[in-house]
């Protein structure tokens, strides 16, 4: 296997290749203005371990992989086109009035309480730029009013007339019949041509989401074009990039649903977060092959501190009406929360509370925190860890970015010494308090809210800063296993390696598996049929317009079930795809039970109310060759062994330690699986530092993987 696979973050390009049997590993700084020098250098990196030209490696490589978060910088930023809008008439308002809810999307809980405060963000579509038009069908298709041509010509001849550069439609009940969607389409095509200069994208509601939810399919449709043009350039860029340099395959783009596709089979809505998703694809693929049980993933990068969880080895929890940003939409995403917890981070003086806050403004790669002396002046996370002593300046990022230690006391100085009345260092360790803390519990919130003990989980830490950070996170959540996993530094884009080609598609219904009323079983049989065989053409029909033997695809059924009116939905996953007598309807409806069950307690369980499908949800996918990853299980204590004397000692600063301690250095090369080194102590790599509290004992593993392990004390155990 020959691959190349990327992680495009806000501050690094994280890129890891695989070359047969060896896997390297290399990082460089994101350069926002052109993506594709950030992805030369840090593949450039790799090519000088593996003694050969890049020409050399992208003309033989299997395939390169794209995740990014650039999509999601651009959303947040707010630079996108200008938007017109089409909808059904007299649905004008849906979009404004953000099911009335809008002012507290994307918010924590405390900003979602501020009443008084409340504020919606600033729209992506103006409000005088959606226009209703003439045309109505009902919720089963059927037409009630047809389309008035004349007046969606008008309409799209007004909004172009004002500046719209991509036209959305999200008409009432599209999904069930997109009959006047796709009419709009072609009429905006014979009033503005593709071929000629000024011609105008469309998007589609009933394309971009296949749930009923006429909000939330809007939403999705306008984030969708609002990162077209964005996504579409930026990626074509890194695509003629790879054409440039004797690449000659598709490129293939990491999407938020766990899977992947070919660049022309992307929408740009699924590239939302699909970095972090790569890294908790990554966690699921090594619980599943090393036996880890419960895993929470965090990564700490330089801008965001994300958080998946992967239940009993392999289960992932997925969001069907995620909120990015500000915005909910429908589609369906791997569950994450990211926190603004990056080493860019900046630290601030909180004038409420008299201490220091952190994020989630971040420094990014340009300029960076101050200490990288590239013009940053507020104080960051990393520039209060490299005065702690955690960071050597003269071989940060393997002597790539050398770090300037007076600029980051100069910056923690000037920002935060005269309010706290206190030293450089006691400033620094407030911020290294303060970032861990927050990470905490962040995580700690969202475990408990999924019903789990953090103490049953094993933390995987990862990301260029996770394993500077993690024994501070974990501390103070009372986990006690940490596991830096194989090649931790870039370990999103290792999961955008192992990524399979996915596309998933599902059809909103109403459609009643048992009638609680008239006690009746469902029994049109062809319409169930029917549907999920026409969704899993159109998966197919996705992969095989790639290049995908029609032998390889493989498909997923799930469905999305209620008791009766419920608000809460359940997807079950079906392993029979046809149903053909009451003996395959009753199937399906133990299958929701038992799930049912598992997720509300046993018991909980309400026939009574009647079972209605809301979903029906298909995957396709083909399944590609993986990395492989070794026992990496800590050995037993009697057979660990003693380190190598340490390269060096340093000086370090720890929270909850009086006065600063003496600290080993060792090289990560030079520690050989079974080794154990008790904190406090420093193990540095190339691409990242891994950092042993007082109290925790680092133990090496297989594939340089590395164990965190809390020291024990009665009742607590390795």
């Amino acid at each position: 296997m020959k691959r190349v696979s990327v992680d495009i973050g806000g501050t690094f390009t994280d890129c890891f290749v695989v070359w047969d049997k060896q896997y390297i590993e290399a990082k460089a700084l994101t350069t926002h203005h052109n993506l594709a020098m950030g992805f030369n250098e840090a593949l450039g990196k790799a090519c000088t371990v593996l003694g050969l030209e890049l020409e050399e490696i992208l003309g033989t490589v299997d395939s390169v992989r794209y995740a990014t978060t650039l999509g999601t910088n651009a959303l947040i930023e707010h630079k996108g086109p200008k938007i017109g809008m089409l909808v059904t008439a007299g649905y004008e308002a849906t979009v404004p009035l953000s099911r009335a809810r809008g002012y507290g999307e994307g918010l924590d809980n405390l900003g979602q309480q501020d009443m008084p405060n409340a504020r919606r963000p600033d729209p992506l579509v103006e409000a005088h730029m959606i226009r209703g038009i003439r045309e109505r069908v009902d919720f089963q298709g059927k037409l009630v009013m047809p389309l008035d041509e004349e007046d969606v010509r008008t309409q799209i001849r007004e909004l172009v007339d004002r500046g719209a550069q991509i036209i959305v439609v999200a008409l009432v009940n599209s999904v069930v019949s997109p009959a006047h969607e796709q009419r709009i389409e072609e009429i905006l095509l014979e009033e503005y041509p593709s071929h000629l200069l000024g011609a105008i994208p469309v998007i589609l509601s009933h394309q971009v989401a296949g749930r009923k939810g006429e909000y939330v399919r809007a939403t999705s449709a306008i984030v969708d074009g609002y990162l077209h043009s964005t996504m579409y350039h930026a990626l074509s860029a890194l695509e003629q990039n790879l054409r440039a340099h004797r690449y000659d395959k598709p490129m293939l783009v990491i999407h938020n649903s766990g899977g992947m596709a070919q660049l022309n089979s992307t929408d740009a809505l699924q590239t939302i977060h699909s970095g972090p998703v790569s890294g908790i694809g990554a966690s699921e693929h090594l619980a599943m092959l090393t036996g880890l049980g419960n895993v929470v993933a965090t990564d700490m990068g330089g801008t965001s501190y994300d958080i998946g969880i992967v239940v009993d080895g392999g289960v992932k929890h997925y969001d069907f009406n995620p909120v990015i940003d500000r915005w909910l939409v429908s589609v369906p995403m791997v569950h994450l929360v990211t926190l603004g917890a990056g080493g860019g981070s900046i630290a601030a003086y909180d004038r409420m509370y008299k201490t220091v806050k952190c994020g989630p403004e971040s420094a990014g790669s340009d300029p960076g925190p101050a200490c990288y002396d590239r013009g940053g002046m507020k104080p960051t996370v990393t520039d209060a860890d490299l005065l702690l002593g955690y960071l050597d300046p003269a071989n940060y990022a393997g002597g790539s970015i050398p770090l300037n230690p007076r600029r980051a006391k100069a910056a923690i100085e000037d920002a935060l010494c005269d309010e706290l009345d206190c030293s450089v260092i006691e400033a620094a360790l407030l911020i290294r308090e303060k970032v861990d803390d927050n990470m905490a519990n962040g995580l700690f919130t969202e475990l408990r809210a999924r019903g789990y003990d953090p103490k049953d989980f094993t933390m995987l830490a990862y990301g260029g800063n996770g394993p500077l950070h993690c024994c501070g996170i974990a501390q103070n959540l009372n986990i006690d296993r940490i596991l830096a996993p194989p090649l931790s530094s870039v370990f999103s884009a290792v999961g955008a390696g192992n990524m399979h080609q996915l596309h998933i598609h599902e059809q909103s219904l109403y459609m009643v598996l048992y009638d609680s009323n008239t006690r009746h079983i469902f029994d049109d049989y062809d319409r169930f049929n029917a549907i999920v065989e026409d969704l899993k053409q159109r998966g197919t029909q996705d992969l095989l317009r790639q290049g995908v033997p029609l032998e390889d695809i493989r498909h997923n059924l799930e469905l999305d079930m209620r008791y009766g009116n419920q608000l809460v939905q359940t997807t079950a996953v079906i392993e029979k795809h046809d149903v053909h007598g009451p003996a395959d309807v009753l199937a399906i409806i133990a299958q929701f039970s038992a799930d049912y069950g598992k997720r509300f307690g046993e018991g909980s369980q309400a026939p009574e109310a009647g079972i209605r499908i809301n979903t029906i949800r298909v995957a396709a996918y083909v399944h590609h060759e993986t990395v492989q990853f070794e026992d990496i299980k800590p050995v037993p204590e009697q057979e660990r062994k003693a380190p190598p004397p340490p390269a060096s000692t340093r000086i370090c600063h720890f929270v909850g330690q009086d006065g600063p301690l003496e600290t080993p250095v060792w090289s990560r090369a030079a520690i050989a699986p079974g080794v154990q080194i008790e904190g406090p102590a420093i193990v540095a790599s190339e691409v990242t530092t891994f950092l042993v509290n007082p109290g925790w004992t680092f133990v090496a593993a297989k594939q340089g993987a590395s164990w965190f392990l809390r020291a024990k004390t009665p009742g607590r155990t390795h």
